[in-house]
């Protein structure tokens, strides 16, 4: 088991995961309906991926 040799002070503890942040999400845009998607994902809206019909959206009455 790993035990410290001195003790950590809070600062530098903190400081060591001051840097992580979230990073923005990438978008492209779609072939088909042309709406922001994640990328390798089919589309929420038109169901397209890679060009190829992929989900059949039921139409609504």
């Amino acid at each position: 088991m790993a035990v410290p040799k001195c003790k950590v002070s809070k600062r530098r503890g903190n400081t060591r995961f001051a840097n992580w942040k979230l990073a923005e999400q990438n978008l492209v845009e779609c072939k088909q309906c042309h709406s922001l998607i994640e990328p390798h994902k089919v589309c929420p809206n038109c169901g397209y991926y890679k060009g190829q019909p992929v989900v059949i959206k039921k139409e609504e009455k």
